[in-house]
């Protein structure tokens, strides 16, 4: 103890306590004077938005998740975006199109008169060279898009013609960046996959332009004030990185955050009574799964117990969806069934007498039929070849909620005698035993684990994962099932452009993929968030129809970014009625902090000796 806090005495005990309720009156009397007095408004307005995940890569060619999908979306131009209500293709860098008879010959016209956020051009070649560039290239993350462009050509600065070998399903509604030529013409096919960084600030043509990036904390962006569809409402968007969910809501309450995406589940209904937040269970285009290791590599290091369909199949019966969803979710998710989410109108729901539902028995039957018997008597089961069945099981440290879910499974497993060792690894690991090469050869390293897909508007993307191209360890498929049914069922429906004839083509596809049972689906999350809405307005579902029941998530979708273009402050009146009451609360409870400090120094002062 410092010599400076020891008071002798009861006078100067009571002195204290005088001067601490002559100051609590002075800063009661002072807050309401500042209460009354309308602040200046601020010259800059930045939208501060918390996010537990930060972006891998700023290069579209590099990054592969959500975040770095809706920050280039910020920054560039799609040719064609999504209405925010809809989700149905909407004018964006392209303000009209028009297709050929035989479906092969698209015609875009692009906005004129536009500049890069450098002040460039905006041309035609533009979108003619991005195109070109990654089928040239063989761009895989983004390849899956422009799969089936034979060439894209200018034939003027607004008009680009793009020739596919069949009709393109999804030429609507490809996720694609428009890229600047002159800055990436500059870069090699092997540089855009490997080593260039695409550093800050990033030359795009969208409404933001991202300025700043210190890894592991922030992402900061700026408007584009002469964005062709307005400027953006504020000044500045600033992605702040958490690796605590709870200290993110703990800010969003105190207000130094705006917004918080994947609110933790405990803060979620706490927040959502605090006064001037808003929480929303935005369905969010998302599915977790139990993936399991299919492939019949000879280099592969996963079980090749798991090659086995029945084994797969018996996994899909075991386990507990309804459970997962109370427990692992607690209720903010729906119970998963097939790849396309509900939401879709391409999604398949399996029939009742087709769907796998919790029947630990049939799954133990389907084990002893096919021959998985517990030789030793210890309760778990050996191989076909009379080895330990162990499997390896992975879940990511950034999921609270599929660790929770993976330990429930663990015991659904014990049930029907398979044995696993169950693991939480950093979601990099997980991503390195996915994509495992022993020299020049793919050798996938896990067994099972439990991660979540988020997928785009049009299930081309999705569909095509589960296909040999997407099969090598340079491609998407993290399961390793294909079939050539289903190969060829993806090739029909990726040339369908009419929605009646290509929605049965990939509901038929799920429900190959249903029973091929690579994968146990266990849920669709709600994508849940919270954000200031006292102090801002304009925030945009996506989607938002109105006929729907739910509504789409507010700050976390790629597909469109209107909620960051048209968030703004609220009017000056109603701002400074907010900021005075919460002015006038705070100085009211540092007063009464004031008091209670002094009192409690008196009553324990009372009661000890004084020590040096």
């Amino acid at each position: 103890m410092s010599h400076r806090s020891r008071q002798g005495g009861v006078l100067g005990r009571r002195a204290l306590l005088t001067a601490a309720l002559a100051a609590a009156f002075a800063l009661t009397v002072c807050g309401a004077a500042l209460a009354s007095t309308s602040p200046s408004p601020p010259a800059t307005s930045t939208l501060h938005i918390g996010w537990l995940q930060e972006p891998d890569n700023l290069n579209p060619f590099i990054g592969i998740q959500g975040t770095d999908y809706m920050l280039w979306h910020m920054n560039y131009d799609f040719l064609v975006g999504f209405d925010a209500k809809t989700l149905e293709p909407r004018p964006e860098l392209a303000t009209k199109w028009e297709v050929s008879p035989d479906g092969k010959t698209w015609t875009f016209t692009i906005r004129s008169g536009e500049k890069w956020q450098d002040g460039q051009p905006v041309t035609a070649k533009d979108v003619a060279f991005t195109f070109n560039y990654i089928n040239k290239n063989q761009l895989l993350n983004l390849s899956a898009y422009t799969d089936g462009i034979v060439s894209a050509k200018a034939v003027s600065d607004t008009t680009v013609l793009i020739t596919t070998s069949a009709p393109k399903a999804n030429m609507l509604k490809m996720v694609v960046p428009i890229l600047p030529e002159h800055i990436w013409s500059k870069v090699s096919g092997k540089a855009a996959t490997t080593t260039y960084q695409n550093s800050p600030p990033i030359i795009g043509d969208g409404p933001f332009q991202v300025v700043e990036w210190q890894k592991g904390k922030f992402v900061r962006l700026v408007a584009n004030k002469d964005y062709w569809g307005g400027a953006p409402k504020v000044d500045q968007v600033v992605f702040q990185l958490y690796t605590n969910p709870d200290t993110m809501s703990s800010d969003l309450k105190l207000g130094t955050l705006d917004g918080a995406i994947d609110v933790p589940m405990a803060q979620f209904k706490q927040l959502g009574t605090t006064p001037g937040i808003t929480t929303n269970e935005g369905t969010s285009w998302r599915f977790t799964e139990l993936a399991m290791n299919c492939s019949t590599s000879k280099y592969s290091k996963g079980n090749p117990v798991l090659r086995d369909v029945r084994l797969r199949q018996a996994v899909n019966w075991a386990v507990d969806r309804a459970k997962v969803v109370s427990i692992a979710e607690q209720n903010y998710a729906t119970v998963g069934s097939s790849l396309i989410v509900p939401y879709s109108k391409y999604h398949w729901e399996p029939p009742a007498d087709q769907a796998y539902a919790y029947d630990p028995s049939k799954a133990n039957a389907m084990l002893d039929a096919a021959g998985y018997k517990d030789v030793n008597g210890d309760g778990y089961r050996e191989t076909l070849q009379g080895k330990k069945l162990d499997l390896r099981f992975y879940a990511t440290t950034d999921a609270p909620d599929n660790q929770t879910a993976g330990k429930l499974i663990v015991s659904w497993l014990k049930n029907i005698g398979i044995k696993v060792t169950y693991s939480v690894i950093d979601a990099g690991a997980l991503t390195d035993a996915q994509y495992n090469f022993v020299g020049n050869n793919y050798a996938p390293d896990w067994d099972m684990f439990i991660w979540y897909w988020t997928q785009d508007v049009d299930p081309q993307f999705m569909l095509s994962i589960y296909t040999p191209a997407q099969s090598t360890g340079y491609g998407w498929n993290d399961c390793l099932w294909t079939s050539p049914a289903y190969t060829k069922l993806n090739a029909q429906q990726s040339q369908t452009i009419d929605d009646a004839t290509r929605i049965p083509i990939a509901q038929q596809m799920q429900q190959l993929f249903y029973e091929g049972a690579g994968y146990a689906i266990l849920t669709y999350p709600y994508q849940l968030e919270a954000y200031n809405s006292g102090k801002w307005q304009g925030w945009v579902h996506v989607p938002g129809d109105s006929s729907t029941a739910q509504k789409g998530a507010v700050l976390y979708s790629y597909n469109n970014i209107d909620t960051y273009r048209f968030v703004s402050a609220k009017t000056a009146a109603t701002a400074t009625s907010s900021s005075s009451s919460t002015l006038l609360i705070v100085v009211i409870v540092a007063a009464v902090v004031v008091v209670l400090a002094a009192v409690l120094l008196l009553r324990r002062s009372r009661g000890r000796s004084e020590t040096v």
